[in-house]
């Protein structure tokens, strides 16, 4: 076996486990001189950070891989934007991004590194005058639209109510808007998987009872019913979702509402955080680590990063969500991978509370992989009578086959009118059964039942490593909705 320095420390007797710094290194760079409330987050061609603000303007970052990053300069390149919540750069040279009252695109023509075009893409929404009407995107479809969410209004509306607060939409090149998913609250980030399928992340409030990721499947209902009024314009597509019920389990809303569609994951409150926002998948094909292919999601208020793993079973796309990187800046809101493998992180707390570290409304740092292997639950994926577990690393055998080593319990949400959820329905399970693998990667755990509809809340305290190491994050959280086939 080849031993790292990290996995030799701890071998010969170190007293202390590792943490997320020996991982994960952190390069911070604000600047001082700038209230960067990052809001949108891109990456150039030349791969330079493109970032823009709440405040509406746009800068670029010039030296920004440098470590430390000493030399960094932000260069401001367009001013007068009207809170934009993202960025996407596209053909020919165009920056899209969603402002509050449309969608939008920019070019800088001659080269210069100022932006010298603005246009409009498609305004057929309106805002009512309430602050909260915020829109998130966009993000491109591999059907060429762009996908947008838009944020329902908390509070009063002084030019009256509008259609389309709270849904995915889809805009075409040519501007036609394109209702396609309704029930949504308050959908901070959106993004488009490697393979297509279109994925938001909402906010814990009233008609939803726990933070969330989910799938942005076409004519879904998603929970909230603020916006479903707009169901019945003759551009909406599919069918009007109905009365929605009042304090109802989750797992039994679709009785009586088809087309609502359970969360792929949830996010516990304060086990995980409590906003997330924006999120990427992890293409460097290794250069972030070992978690390749897997979903990296912030968390607004928790100043974090979380990790999700994902799989599709019985036609629903559902998984597993983690901590990964804590005490961050500010509340995290953007990321986006770098072609060197590194992960920029940027964020805001105006406003938005945030339980971050530098004492700022504002953050922009980079994620940087160490090289070390961090002993952690790869992936927590369902099986027809229990859950497959596969490490980072091997497993010292005699740990892991212990069923005392393991803890898991139950919950779900409601779905009702109140502010949030209770975890209901608690219960805790019995491991029945451990098996882990030859080569020590895999572990696979059967309990005394499995609960669809629930959230199956996984402690791994008592496993170690062969090396010695404990689980750096113990903790796994699986959203099951849909039990495999035998």
């Amino acid at each position: 076996m080849i031993l790292t320095s990290l996995s030799l420390a701890l071998l010969i007797g170190a007293s202390d486990e590792p943490t997320e710094d020996d991982y994960y290194k952190l390069l911070a760079m604000s600047p001082p001189d700038i209230e960067l409330e990052v809001s949108g987050l891109a990456l150039l061609p030349d791969g330079r950070p493109l970032i823009c603000t709440r405040r509406g303007e746009v800068y670029v970052l010039e030296n920004a891989y440098d470590d430390p990053p000493e030399n960094a300069v932000y260069r401001k390149v367009f001013e007068g934007l009207q809170e934009p919540l993202g960025l996407l750069v596209h053909d020919d040279g165009w920056i899209y991004c969603a402002q509050r009252g449309e969608l939008s695109r920019m070019r800088d023509v001659d080269g210069d590194d100022r932006i010298d075009e603005l246009e409009t893409v498609c305004d057929s929404w309106r805002i009512s005058g309430n602050y909260h009407e915020y829109n998130f995107g966009p993000r491109l479809g591999p059907d060429g639209t762009f996908w947008i969410t838009t944020n329902k209004p908390f509070g009063g509306e002084p030019f009256g109510t509008q259609k389309w607060r709270g849904f995915g939409m889809r805009i075409t090149k040519d501007g036609e808007m394109i209702p396609t998913v309704s029930g949504l609250r308050s959908p901070a980030g959106v993004e488009v998987a490697p393979w297509g399928d279109a994925f938001y992340t909402d906010n814990q409030g009233e008609w939803c009872g726990a933070s969330k990721l989910a799938h942005l499947k076409p004519g879904s209902f998603q929970g909230h019913p603020h916006g479903i009024e707009s169901c019945k314009e003759p551009i909406w597509p599919y069918e009007h979702p109905g009365e929605i019920p009042n304090s109802v389990l989750m797992g039994k809303v679709q009785e009586t509402v088809p087309d609502f569609l359970m969360p792929a994951v949830w996010f516990p409150r304060d086990k995980l955080g409590r906003s997330p926002a924006g999120m990427a998948w992890d293409t460097t094909g290794g250069g972030f680590g070992p978690f390749a292919g897997q979903l990296f999601v912030t968390d607004q208020y928790e100043a974090s990063v979380m990790r999700v793993s994902l799989e599709e079973i019985n036609g629903h796309w559902q998984g597993a969500a983690y901590p990964f990187r804590r005490r961050l800046g500010c509340g995290a809101l953007r990321v986006a991978f770098a072609e060197d493998g590194s992960l920029f992180v940027g964020g805001t707390e105006r406003g938005w509370g945030s339980i971050g570290t530098n004492n700022l409304a504002y953050a922009f740092e980079r994620l940087v992989w160490t090289g070390e292997v961090p002993f952690e639950i790869h992936d927590m994926s369902a099986r027809p009578k229990g859950f497959t577990l596969t490490f980072t690393e091997p497993v010292e055998r005699e740990s892991a086959s212990d069923p005392a080593s393991y803890h898991l319990e139950t919950y779900t949400y409601l779905l009702h009118a109140s502010y949030g959820s209770p975890e209901v329905e608690q219960k805790t399970h019995t491991i029945q059964s451990v098996r882990v693998s030859d080569d020590g990667r895999k572990v696979t755990l059967i309990p005394d039942e499995l609960r669809p509809g629930f959230v199956h809340q996984l402690h791994t305290d008592g496993v170690r490593a062969a090396d010695g190491r404990k689980v750096l994050h113990p903790r796994a959280y699986y959203t099951l909705i849909e039990i495999p086939k035998e």
